[in-house]
């Protein structure tokens, strides 16, 4: 049997190490499922996951230029959806948008929206620059 990543099978645990397991797929191939791919979780202790004999649904991660095979048994259980919560909304999400149109502007209009809002701020700043430069010390 040709395996592919992404491809979930069931297997057997065959040897349980301290970086891993090697589960035994159909037709006799053997596979290793790091530590890491066990459980979303953190796993400080592979046995408290697994045991050897146990039966697991695995998906296939790679496949190596020689054959070995890289499994995930984390990846293979379908994960919840989680629910959206209703949290009430900030004050600042329920303003309107001020630049929102429902036309759309041509670039001439969008162009003289940009000069007259560059020109005020350059205004405002302006104003401000000349104020804090008045003070003596």
């Amino acid at each position: 049997m040709e395996y592919t990543p992404g491809t979930i099978l069931e297997g057997t645990v065959k040897t349980i190490t301290g970086f891993g397991a090697f589960v035994l797929l159909p037709e006799g191939q053997t596979g290793l499922v790091h530590i890491s791919e066990v459980a979303p979780t953190y796993v400080s202790d592979i046995r408290q996951h697994l045991s050897e004999g146990q039966t697991v649904r695995v998906k296939v991660l790679s496949v190596g230029e020689n054959g070995k095979l890289s499994l995930s048994i984390k990846q293979a259980v379908a994960r919840p959806v989680p629910e959206k919560k209703n949290r009430p909304r900030a004050p600042w999400q329920d303003r309107p948008v001020a630049h929102a149109k429902a036309e759309p502007q041509s670039f001439e209009e969008k162009l003289k929206q940009f000069m007259a809002d560059s020109n005020s701020k350059i205004s405002d700043s302006g104003q401000y620059e000349h104020r804090t430069r008045s003070r003596k010390r």
